[in-house]
C-alpha cells in the first residue's frame, strides 16, 4: 500500500508538472519571440508561484511558525486559484487560435512595390534608411492575443472572486415548514453560519464583519455548523474574539467540523465556550418548541469522538420536532433513521472553485440548498469563508437565516 501511494503522489505531482509547462508554454514561451527578460520573468514565476503553493499547504497542515503561515498563505494560495483559471482559460483560447490564425493569415500584408522600367537611367542609390525591427509574425501575433485574453480572464476571475470572499458572506433567507412544530413558534428564525475557516488569511476583521452580519438579522438563535478554524487557538484566538459579541434570544451553539480535528477540536470546545457559545457535542437541548441536537463531525471517528445519534437524539420524545446541527451533509441517512425534521450543515462550500462544485456534489448528497430526504429536511449553505484560496467562484458566501413555519399557523 505504501508503494501505491508513493507512485499515486508520484502521478499527481507529474501531472501537476505537467499542465504547469503547458501553460507555461502558452502564456510565456509561445508569446516571447526569443530569450529575453520576460521570458525569464515567465519562467520563474511558473516556477516559483507553485514551489509557494505547496510550501503555503504543508505549512499550515504541519502547523509552521502562525506568522511564516501568513507570509506563504497569500501568494501560495492565491497562485492556487490562479493556476486553475489560467489553465482553463488556455484550453478555452485553443478553440479560439485556429480561427484567429485563420483570420490573421487572410490579412492583406502590403503591396509589392512597382519595378523601375528598363528604359530609365540609373540613378545613384541613396544609402540606405535604417532597418526598423520586423514585425512580429502572424504566429507570434496570435499567441499574444489569445495568451493575453486568457491571462486577463484568470486574473479578473480570482480577482473577483478574492472581493468577493474579503467583502463578506450576504444573507441569504430560507423557510423551512415543519409538520411538528407548534403555532406558538411559527416564524422562528435560525442563523446558520458555517465554514468561516479563520487562518492566516482571514482573521479578526473578517469575524467582524461575519458577527455584525449575524447580529443585524436579529435571529432568535444562531448555529455556527463547523470549520470554524484552520490553526490553534494560540494562533487564532485573538482572531476568533469577536465571536463573543453573538447576540440572539435563544443564545449560540455551536458543533465541530473536519477542520477542528486538525486544529485541536478539544481546546478550541473550550475556547468557543469562554466565547459564550453552547457546544452541542452528541447532545441535545430541549427548546420550549422544539428540540435542538448537535453532533460532532464524522472526522471525530479517528480519535474517538465521531457522531452518536443514539446518545443525542435516541431518548427523545418524537412528537416533538427536531433540529440537527451536523457539520457534514453525509450523514443524513442517520438523520432520517432517528426522526430528525430539519438537518442543518455546511462543509461544502457549494465547491468554492468552479468546476470544482462538479466533483463536490458527487461526494454529498446535497450540494448546496434544501433538499428533502423521507420525512427530513436537510438545509446546506455554502459558508461564510473560504479554506485555501481566499477567492469563490460560481459559490457565493452566505450566512442563511431559516425561519421554521409551522402548518398549524
Amino acid at each position: 500500500m505504501a508503494v501505491l501511494a508513493v507512485l499515486a503522489g508520484l502521478a499527481v505531482l507529474a501531472a501537476f508538472a505537467g499542465l504547469h509547462w503547458y501553460v507555461w508554454r502558452r502564456l510565456v514561451r509561445d508569446t516571447t519571440a526569443g530569450p529575453g527578460l520576460a521570458r525569464r520573468a515567465g519562467t520563474v514565476l511558473f516556477v516559483v508561484a507553485p514551489l509557494l503553493m505547496f510550501a503555503a499547504l504543508v505549512a499550515e497542515r504541519a502547523g509552521a511558525p502562525f506568522l511564516l503561515q501568513r507570509v506563504l498563505a497569500w501568494p501560495g494560495f492565491l497562485w492556487l486559484a490562479l493556476a486553475l483559471y489560467l489553465l482553463l482559460a488556455v484550453l478555452v483560447g485553443e478553440l479560439a487560435r485556429p480561427l484567429l490564425r485563420r483570420w490573421a493569415e487572410r490579412t492583406p500584408s502590403g503591396d509589392p512595390a512597382p519595378e523601375a522600367p528598363m528604359s530609365e537611367a540609373p540613378v545613384s542609390e541613396a544609402p540606405a534608411p535604417a532597418e526598423s525591427a520586423p514585425a512580429p509574425s502572424r504566429r507570434l501575433f496570435v499567441s499574444r492575443v489569445v495568451g493575453g485574453a486568457a491571462a486577463a480572464a484568470a486574473v479578473g476571475t480570482v480577482g473577483y472572486g478574492t472581493y468577493g470572499v474579503l467583502r463578506g458572506p450576504r444573507v441569504k433567507r430560507v423557510t423551512v415548514p415543519l409538520a411538528k412544530l407548534p403555532r406558538a413558534a411559527h416564524g422562528f428564525r435560525i442563523a446558520v453560519v458555517s465554514d468561516i475557516h479563520l487562518g492566516p488569511i482571514l482573521g479578526r476583521g473578517f469575524t467582524r464583519r461575519v458577527v455584525d452580519t449575524i447580529n443585524a438579522t436579529q435571529p432568535d438563535l444562531i448555529a455556527v455548523v463547523g470549520d470554524l478554524v484552520d490553526g490553534s487557538v494560540e494562533d487564532l484566538g485573538p482572531a476568533a474574539a469577536p465571536l463573543a459579541g453573538l447576540r440572539a434570544r435563544h443564545g449560540a451553539y455551536f458543533v465541530t467540523g473536519n477542520h477542528e480535528y486538525f486544529s485541536g477540536a478539544e481546546q478550541w470546545v473550550d475556547h468557543v465556550r469562554e466565547l459564550g457559545l453552547r457546544p452541542l457535542r452528541n447532545a441535545r437541548a430541549e427548546l420550549p418548541w422544539f428540540d435542538l441536537a448537535g453532533v460532532d463531525d464524522v472526522a471525530g471517528e479517528g480519535e474517538g469522538k465521531g457522531p452518536d445519534f443514539a446518545r443525542a437524539l435516541g431518548d427523545r420524545d418524537r412528537s416533538r420536532a427536531s433540529v440537527l446541527l451536523a457539520h457534514q451533509p453525509v450523514v443524513i441517512h442517520d438523520a432520517v433513521e432517528h426522526g430528525v425534521d430539519l438537518q442543518l450543515s455546511g462543509h461544502t462550500h457549494g465547491g468554492q472553485l468552479w468546476p470544482g462544485n462538479l466533483v463536490a456534489d458527487l461526494a454529498n448528497p446535497t450540494l448546496a440548498g434544501l433538499e428533502r430526504y423521507g420525512d427530513t429536511q436537510l438545509y446546506v449553505t455554502r459558508g461564510a469563508g473560504a479554506w485555501g484560496p481566499p477567492v469563490r467562484v460560481g459559490a457565493p458566501s452566505d450566512i442563511t437565516v431559516v425561519e421554521l413555519a409551522s402548518r398549524q399557523a
